[in-house]
């Protein structure tokens, strides 16, 4: 058996996502199951080169970790000079990503990057553009795509569970703390429209790749934005004003007849299952899948409810559900993606979700916003290089 080391620079392992999902639950998660088999007697063992603005943060985490003390860097040039590291792998900010990844590309280094790509449609199509040109691989986080509630729904979709489908609605987000007299769990600029935050930045490209993949290309676009908490509190404590929109309300008509509608919301106390809801209606059936758990009602054991407004409910609607079973082992989805992602990089096995794909989702935010601001349903036009 010989191991392969892949040495990948991980820029922006300080935020929460970066480090809880990508460098402890991925990275270092295929490093303590002894590395990625890769079916041919090889096994890839990847090593991480952490990068970041705090360097006192990066030796902290290095040190927790077991990881080398010099495999730390806040010179991002200096590391893609480095002949030796073989991907890019980004989770900054999103006004950093889009340099930072064109910088990578200009390097030769293989990109693996968290979305949105860019902060615009142009910036993020040029990415896509200049990795082809540079023959590069590269690759975009769609991690819904792998949440065991979703994979049960796309195993219903696939074996034609559903027979004609209808409608999805979705039902998405929590009550983040304005960090007055509890602390926010997401970080101020996400609130600031000049910093790249905001609702529908964040959640419409994943929106884009779950309806694409599972249901079918978004055609159209209708939305309404609004930003219900004017004032927020700061990491320090202070007050700023809050400039970018934290809750979104959508509709999008998908290729082949489909309705989706989808709500996202930072302003919402939950009063359902999971902190992220799809109901799937179709001819023969419906679904209600969330992170981890699917529940099915098929055509043959649907209730015929009565609209009766002066007696109380007898029915209890829930009950009448069943469960999918797992039926098999879910691994963790950043993880899951991430080594089929260095088998691409290394086997060249097949990989779809790429930068033109990380496109299709800046294009959807970018005309979600423009959607809300006009008042009216927009097109989304094919994307091509």
């Amino acid at each position: 058996m010989t191991r392969r080391v892949v040495r990948i620079a991980m820029n922006g392992v300080t935020g929460r996502m970066g480090y809880r999902q990508h460098l402890v639950r991925s990275i270092l998660a295929i490093r303590e199951q002894g590395g990625l088999d890769l079916g041919n007697g090889d096994v890839l063992w990847p090593e991480p080169v952490l990068v970041g603005r705090r360097e006192h943060a990066l030796k902290a985490l290095a040190e927790r970790h077991g990881l080398d003390p010099a495999a730390v860097s806040c010179d991002l040039d200096a590391v893609l000079a480095d002949e030796s590291i073989d991907i890019y792998f980004d989770a900054q900010v999103t006004s950093a990503r889009e340099a930072a990844i064109r910088k990578a590309i200009a390097a030769g280094k293989h990109v693996y990057t968290e979305k949105p790509t860019a902060t615009g449609l142009e910036g993020a199509l040029e990415l896509a553009r200049l990795a082809r040109d540079a023959g590069i691989k590269h690759g975009v986080v769609q991690d819904k795509l792998f949440l065991p509630g979703l994979l049960k729904l796309k195993r219903l979709i696939d074996g034609g569970f559903f027979g004609r489908i209808l409608s999805v609605r979705g039902e998405f987000g929590y009550w983040v703390f304005e960090g007055d007299w509890q602390q926010a769990q997401r970080p101020s600029w996400n609130y600031r429209a000049e910093d790249g935050g905001g609702i529908v930045v964040d959640m419409f490209p994943h929106w884009e790749y779950v309806l694409h993949e599972l249901f079918g290309p978004v055609r159209t676009v209708q939305a309404v934005t609004a930003t219900h908490i004017p004032q927020r509190w700061d990491e320090h404590g202070k007050p700023y004003q809050a400039t970018a929109d934290d809750a979104a309300y959508g509709i999008f008509q998908l290729e082949g007849g489909v309705v989706a509608q989808i709500n996202s919301s930072w302003t919402v106390r939950v009063n359902r299952d999971e902190l992220v809801e799809f109901q799937v209606d179709g001819t023969e059936g419906s679904a209600v899948a969330g992170l981890r758990t699917c529940r099915v009602q098929h055509r043959s054991v649907t209730p015929k409810p009565v609209w009766n407004p002066d007696l109380p409910v007898t029915e209890a609607f829930r009950d009448q559900w069943q469960e999918v079973p797992d039926n098999e082992e879910f691994d963790n989805g950043f993880k899951a993606q991430w080594e089929l992602f260095l088998r691409h990089v290394v086997l060249d096995e097949p990989y779809t979700w790429d930068l033109l794909a990380g496109a299709r989702g800046v294009q959807l935010a970018e005309l979600g916003l423009a959607s809300a601001a006009e008042g009216r349903r927009l097109d989304v036009p094919e994307l091509s290089l």
